[in-house]
Formats: structure tokens, C-alpha cells, sequence
């Protein structure tokens, strides 16, 4: 259990909270790229901040206040310029760095433009990498945003997922280190939804948690393996501070203010050895749907699934009232850190965090442990593809959320060269041999 102020420590993401400053201490997604095809502005909310994104008629991306310094109107109702964006009540522009560079009127009754020069709206760096925008929102010095080796794969289909669920991050952040909910959450619920005859799936025998430069990695062990299986000799990773890492996916779990939470989920498809050489033009992003048409949560899919489980917890979960066991040590070992990075950053503001990059010669095609980076870099033919425990299930149906636009499947039944099956519920990786 955990105090109600260690708790406010790890969950409360304002600009004035511990956490809040700690986390803009790095890069976060916050958009996909592809949003901006047909739209110049979207508003957004991070860390507890209501920003615009906007990507301007030289194609440079933006992130600035909700609100012009002038009167306070939605610069979401702007509109871009060649450079920057321009307020729509008086006519205020204001550049990538947020300096104001045009104030219309002010500027016909002073020539010299002092307002002008003295007047600047909150701006944050925004990057484009992978199909999606980050968003740095700290101070200097800037840290690399971060070149993952996944993200230079070739011969795939990528794409990106978003949700906004409405609870805290934290309790997202800690399904990251729990690898016996899979067997449940997963494995075991997903037979239930079914209602099939099949038993229950191998129970876990041992869990190793080990910290490394950019997080941790999880082991895990069910009844059955033997330890060359790669779910121990590789494991999974959860990446600092707030990133869940499967060999062929990431998961990030944003805070879009201490009650909401932005899922990201972002998926590299293996296309089949046959279908080489395939070349991606551009990746997809689509937000996914959370409740069914009866108002109930989605919980076919395997994010949506971890959804209903984590947004159960309460908006912000209660840790004075939890009951740990020897399944959490790994979520021990995280909040430790987390509270030994506060108290660090607390005492020495100079302090640079767990997993930050500086140098931009270390910043390429970083390595992080997979389960299954040779099959994801090598290929497989597609036969070998559809019978592999990780990366199988994706080449049949697109289990990770649910709501896959047509467009997108289309796309890449087109990039495997086979259609979805269309099922209701998926086996995966420790399902039974069966299919659910």
C-alpha cells in the first residue's frame, strides 16, 4: 500500500507537481501525423495543459497555449501562415518558438512593433518521427528523441493506435511491469468471452524483473516452458517512464491530465517473405472506439481489454487500500524508482533522469530486447509467419484495438497479401493450441 501523498507523488502531472516535472523531462506522442492530412489545427490536452498542434503552411509542426495572450480567444479557431499560426480575433501571429511576429493594428499605430517584440505565447517542441508528433514540453538541454531500432525495420506495415481512457496514467503505466495479467486479462478471459469448452491456459511458475539503461524487462515462465523459451531469455520491456516495449510494438501511456490517460499503440507489421519488397508510403493513425453500441466496454481486443481493467481501478486508483503479493514485485520495483528519480530531481535540479539520450551518435537504431527482432528483421515466409506465437495472430486479424478503420485494413490485407478472417475473439500468445 501506498500513502495518500506517495500516491499524489506518482500520479499528479500538473506543472507544479514532482511528476509533472519530471515527465517533461521527456519526449512524449502525442498526435499521429497522418491527422494533419487533412487538417492544419487540432487542439489538445497534456499534462494537465490545454495546447493547440497546429502544422503550418511550410509544413513545420507547432504546439502552443489554447489561449492568445491578447484576450485570451481559442487559438484552436486560428489559422496557419507560411510561418506559424495566426489568432482569428485580432490577427496576432506567433511563430514555432512562440514569439509574436505580427501584431496587425498594434503595428499601424507603432511602426517599431515594441508590443510586438515584447509579447510571446507558450510554445513546445514538437518532432515528426515514426508516423507519430512528440511533444517536449521541459526545459533545456533538449534530450534526442529517442531513434528505437523497431521504427527502421523495412518490409512492414506500421500503424498507429490512440485512446483516451479516463483514468490516471500510473495505473496504465503498471500493467507494464505484470506479466501474470496476461494470463488472465488476456488468455483465460478471452476463453470466457468465448464460451468455449477449453480449460484454462498454463499457469505462470516464475517472473524475474531486471533493470537495464532504458526501464526494465520482465521474464515469465508458465507451466510446461523450459527456459530457452523467449518470453525468458529475452522477455519484454518496460521502457522509461511510461512506455511498454513487445518486440513488435510499443505502447505509451501519455498523461493527458492526472484523471486521463492517452493510450498510443503503435504496431509493425512483418509483411510475408513473398511479399517482398514492400515499401510503406505512409502510416496510418486512427483513434479506436472504447464502449459497444450497448454502452458496455469493448473488451474482444487485447488493449481494450487492458482498458476495462485499468479504468475499473477509480479515475485515480486508491493505494492505501491495495494488497500487494509476490506477482507485484516488479510494480514495487518501479514505484521505487519512480520515488528515488523524484526525490533526486527534487534535491539536484542539474539531476538527469533514467534512459535520457544526449548524444546523437548513440541516439540510432537503439537495440531494445525482443522476443522476436530476428524473425521481425529477417522475415519469415508466410506459413512460417502465420505459426509464429508473437507475430502470427497480427498476420490473421488485427488483434491489438478494436474499431480498424476500412481504409487501414484494406491497406494492409493489401501490404500481406491475404484478407482478415474477421474474428470475434483472438488466441494469443499463451492461448491454447485452440483457436478462441
Amino acid at each position: 500500500m501506498l500513502t495518500q501523498e506517495k500516491n499524489d507523488r506518482l500520479t499528479r502531472v500538473g506543472p507544479d507537481t514532482e511528476m509533472g516535472q519530471y515527465l517533461r523531462r521527456y519526449w512524449h506522442p502525442i498526435a499521429g501525423e497522418s491527422e494533419f492530412d487533412n487538417q492544419a489545427i487540432k487542439p489538445i490536452r497534456i499534462l494537465g495543459e490545454d495546447l493547440v498542434l497546429y502544422k503550418d503552411l511550410s509544413g513545420n509542426y507547432g504546439l502552443v497555449e489554447r489561449h492568445c495572450p491578447h484576450r485570451s480567444a481559442d487559438m484552436s479557431y486560428g489559422y496557419v501562415e507560411q510561418t506559424g499560426i495566426r489568432c482569428s480575433y485580432h490577427g496576432w501571429q506567433f511563430n514555432l518558438a512562440g514569439e509574436c511576429i505580427h501584431q496587425p493594428y498594434e503595428q499601424v499605430c507603432d511602426p517599431t512593433a515594441r508590443m510586438c517584440k515584447m509579447t510571446k505565447i507558450i510554445a513546445y517542441k514538437v518532432q515528426a518521427k515514426a508516423g507519430l508528433l512528440w511533444a517536449y514540453m521541459g526545459s533545456d538541454p533538449v534530450p534526442e528523441l529517442p531513434d528505437w531500432d523497431l521504427f527502421n525495420y523495412k518490409n512492414g506495415f506500421a500503424q498507429a493506435i490512440f485512446a483516451e481512457l479516463p483514468c490516471n496514467w500510473f495505473q496504465c503505466q503498471e500493467n507494464s511491469i505484470d506479466p501474470i495479467h496476461f494470463e488472465w486479462t488476456h488468455n483465460n478471459w478471452t476463453i470466457r468471452q468465448a464460451e468455449t469448452d477449453e480449460p484454462y491456459v498454463a499457469t505462470h511458475i516464475k517472473t524475474k524483473f531486471e533493470e537495464f539503461e532504458y526501464g526494465f524487462t520482465y521474464k515469465r515462465l508458465r507451466e510446461g516452458e523450459s527456459e530457452d523459451n523467449p518470453m525468458w531469455t529475452e522477455g519484454r520491456v518496460t521502457l522509461w517512464p511510461n512506455g511498454f516495449y513487445l518486440g513488435h510494438h510499443f505502447e505509451w501511456r501519455v498523461p493527458i491530465d492526472d484523471y486521463n490517460t492517452l493510450s498510443v499503440l503503435w504496431v509493425f507489421s512483418k509483411v510475408p517473405k513473398e511479399q517482398e519488397p514492400y515499401v510503406q508510403e505512409k502510416i496510418p493513425s486512427w483513434y479506436g472506439p472504447l464502449y459497444d453500441e450497448s454502452g458496455k466496454w469493448i473488451t474482444t481486443h487485447v488493449a481494450n481489454q487492458d482498458f476495462a481493467v485499468w479504468v475499473g481501478q477509480g479515475r485515480i486508483t486508491n493505494r492505501e487500500r491495495e494488497f500487494l503479493g509476490q506477482s507485484d514485485r516488479g510494480i514495487i520495483m518501479l514505484r521505487k524508482r519512480f520515488f528515488k528519480e523524484l526525490d533526486e530531481l527534487k534535491n539536484n535540479p542539474d539531476f538527469i533522469p533514467k534512459a535520457l539520450i544526449f548524444n546523437p551518435e548513440k541516439n540510432k537504431d537503439i537495440y531494445l530486447p525482443s522476443a522476436c527482432s530476428k524473425e521481425l528483421k529477417e522475415g519469415l515466409p508466410r506459413g512460417q509467419l502465420a505459426a509464429h506465437p508473437l507475430l502470427g495472430p497480427y498476420l490473421n486479424d488485427f488483434i491489438g484495438q478494436a474499431g480498424q478503420p476500412k481504409e487501414v485494413r484494406e491497406a494492409y490485407e493489401k501490404a500481406v497479401g491475404q484478407k482478415m478472417s474477421g474474428a470475434k475473439f483472438f488466441s494469443v500468445h499463451g492461448g491454447n493450441k485452440k483457436s478462441a
